[in-house]
């Protein structure tokens, strides 16, 4: 007999967010929708990270702004490091998130047609909204407010979307 063990575990979605240079926008995105899994009791279906699509800032922390922005949230995401996007994660995640439509144009640029359905602009498959999430980094720190409200938004709606 050749029966499978059985197994409670439920199958986990790996999400990666994606920016430019991996300190603003995606790290943010991925520690909120990390808190908003974990809130919900659901961080154990996940499997999640961040990347950006050029190198300029690969192994550095996130931005500070981003960084004091999370932790006013009780997030902390200090101990993310940035990295670019490489080959294997095309296959090795469900869903690719880009922050702005420059993001998915050049996600979609490098990726093997196959995963090109996986690659999508975060606002708009979380929230149906064809809006970019703007780039806070040459700005003050408003701007990243405004950025942190836009992803908590983004990660409730995905999260619930993801629950069914």
């Amino acid at each position: 007999m050749d029966a499978k063990p059985k197994t409670d575990a439920e199958p986990k979605s790996a999400i990666l967010f994606v920016c430019l240079g991996n300190i603003c926008r995606s790290p943010l995105a991925e520690g909120v929708f990390g808190a908003v899994v974990e809130e919900r009791r659901q961080a154990h279906r996940f499997v999640l990270d961040s990347a950006g699509t050029g190198d300029w800032h690969a192994g550095e922390a996130p931005d500070p702004r981003s960084i004091a922005v999370a932790a006013r949230y009780g997030i902390d995401i200090s101990g993310q490091s940035a990295r670019r996007v490489a080959e294997p994660d095309f296959s090795r995640f469900d869903l690719i998130l880009g922050m702005d439509r420059s993001n998915v144009q050049n996600l979609r640029r490098i990726a093997p047609a196959e995963a090109h359905g996986r690659i999508h602009l975060y606002l708009d498959y979380a929230l149906g909204t064809m809006r970019d999430v703007p780039d806070p980094y040459c700005g003050d720190a408003d701007g990243f407010e405004k950025v942190y409200r836009m992803i908590r938004e983004a990660s409730e709606a995905l999260s619930t979307r993801l629950a069914g």
